[in-house]
């Protein structure tokens, strides 16, 4: 493995710890990355720092190792339920990543407990924890951490056992504001002091970053640490060593050419990022029937219990595929990762660079690709001039295997496939819909028939996108698709269970008048009295007019 250097560790001005030192030795990190030597001094030096670095350069080092030299240095010694620092990092798995890394480290060091406060577990059973343990080192999800100071009734006082404070670093900052936690983080920074070190890392610099560099550090001093060489001079925010590529290809054409490139690097590693949740589960559920032989998982941010377990699972894996969503897109190193494949493009240009920087961490080289449509080839060319991203064609296989009609009969087979189709299909044109580069991708120019077919599906969906809309290059499947049963014998039972109730509902509905089912009958009694009294009156004004025309007519003939 190559490194991007910058020096040794015995070059800092500062020097480190000889159990920082041991700790890094044995997770062979023998240099520094610029991230780190430009950071760690001047974190060191009781300064504020906002650092800006492109992905996989090193930012978790950059802080980790600073945290410990500051709480080594502390006078008075921390107490079981003192807090000296805490790590905020916007999703769980980012957050047990880190954690594991600052385990290398407090394990040389065994004065300092640590604790981890993510979602997905339950909270009564963290307080019992930290009761316990205690927790000098703090790494957590916002959602979790702010709900921990809400847990003085349990017997956690944390509002009280962070006035030890002395660090405070909000990693992935952009993604934390992002997600939407900038309430979650502010009431944090409301309990604790003021007199402390703050560090933020972010791979990009937006407004609201800045806003809160402002609102929670204090003079910061600002890091942006480029790559080397060309990036030096073009920003480029992708790792140097990454080598990107995009392929173009038709809607229906795309999952062949997952599938045939899949087959052929078999004995890599891989992420597939799909643009929702609906066609994690879908095409996940595809790749595990189509491509043999290698182990196949699949994550997405609706899963709140299995999450965890299935990253630490592909985290150890030589070989294998993660079919995920953009939950895994930021901040998380998955030791050698070869590949990343974007089968749809992200509803963002900077999630896209952080897409690709799953790969090529640290100095190591890596591969992307990107499948795109015809009509969205423009974004190659965007891409290179927004994101300072170049990337490179790479042709599609001619004549793979046509793979879609066994995916058509994976769903004739079994209802909970079919459904997932329907499901996967309609949440990826919503998503289309929203995304943010709509120059370019424009849901009316998108060829629903072929992407369709690209989902195998068995009929078009009913959805608002579709109204009014003909296809004639879509053939629906000729049978009754509410006679495809489930595998699962219990689902198919419950389904049928209600099937027979909304039969039995509809038999007593017949021959019941349509105001009953709209309409409260108070209603439509007071609705009929009305009508029946201006059938009356109009009946009384008719009677009126014959007399007074009998009337006149007499009259005349007098």
């Amino acid at each position: 493995m190559e490194h991007v250097t910058e020096g040794a560790w015995e070059t800092l001005p500062v020097p480190l710890h000889p159990g920082v030192l041991a700790a890094l030795r044995e997770l062979d990190f023998p240099r520094m990355t610029p991230v780190q030597s430009a950071t760690i001094p001047l974190f060191m030096k009781n300064k504020d720092v906002a650092a800006e670095a492109v992905t996989g350069s090193g930012k978790t080092l950059a802080f980790v190792i600073p945290i410990l030299q500051i709480l080594l240095r502390r006078e008075e010694k921390l107490k079981k339920m003192q807090v000296g620092a805490i790590i905020i990092t916007p999703t769980r798995e980012l957050a047990i990543q880190i954690s594991e890394v600052l385990l290398h480290f407090s394990k040389h060091f065994p004065q300092f407990s640590q604790i981890l406060l993510i979602g997905g577990r339950n909270p009564g059973e963290d307080v019992e924890r930290f009761k316990e343990q205690g927790g000098n080192i703090i790494v957590a999800t916002p959602g979790r951490l702010e709900d921990m100071f809400r847990r003085k009734a349990e017997g956690l006082d944390l509002a009280n056992c962070v006035k030890s404070l002395d660090v405070l670093v909000l990693d992935e900052a952009d993604r934390l504001l992002d997600m939407g936690f900038e309430a979650s983080i502010n009431t944090i920074l409301e309990f604790l002091p003021k007199q402390r070190r703050t560090g933020l890392f972010s791979a990009t610099q937006t407004q609201e970053v800045e806003n809160l560099v402002r609102a929670g550090l204090r003079n910061p001093v600002r890091i942006s640490v480029k790559e080397k060489g060309v990036a030096a001079t073009s920003t480029q925010k992708t790792p140097s060593r990454l080598e990107n590529y995009y392929m173009v290809c038709k809607a229906d054409e795309k999952f062949n050419q997952l599938v045939h490139f899949l087959r052929n690097h078999k004995e890599e590693k891989h992420l597939v990022f799909f643009s929702t949740c609906a066609c994690v589960e879908y095409y996940g559920k595809a790749l595990e029937a189509l491509v043999k032989n290698v182990k196949i998982l699949c994550i997405h941010g609706k899963m709140k219990y299995k999450r965890n377990k299935i990253f630490m699972e592909f985290r150890k894996l030589q070989s294998g595929i993660l079919v995920c969503t953009d939950v895994m897109a930021r901040g998380i190193d998955i030791p050698e990762v070869n590949w990343v494949l974007q089968y749809d493009p992200p509803s963002n240009a900077s999630a896209f660079v952080h897409r690709c920087g799953r790969t090529a961490r640290i100095g190591r080289a890596g591969s992307a690709l990107v499948f795109l449509l015809p009509m969205e080839e423009s974004y190659v060319n965007f891409l290179s001039i927004n994101q300072k991203c170049p990337l490179q064609e790479m042709k599609p296989q001619k004549n793979p295997a046509d793979l879609l009609p066994q995916l058509k009969s994976m769903a004739l087979a079994d209802r909970a496939v079919f459904e997932k189709g329907m499901k996967a299909f309609v949440s990826c044109v919503q998503a289309y819909a929203k995304h943010e580069c709509n120059l370019i991708f424009r849901l009316k120019d998108l060829d629903f028939a072929s992407l369709a077919r690209g989902f195998a599906l068995l009929r078009m969906p009913r959805m608002p996108e579709l109204k009014g809309k003909q296809f004639p290059d879509f053939v629906p499947v000729t049978i009754d698709t509410d006679t495809i049963a489930f595998k699962d014998k219990n689902r198919e039972k419950q389904r049928q269970k209600f099937l027979e109730q909304q039969r039995k509902e509809k038999k007593e509905n017949e021959g019941r008048k349509k105001f009953i089912k709209n309409k409260a009958w108070s209603k439509q009694k007071a609705k009929k009295e009305k009508k029946k009294k201006m059938t009356e009156k109009r009946k009384r004004e008719e009677v009126e007019y014959i007399t007074f025309c009998q009337s006149s007519q007499m009259s005349i003939h007098l």
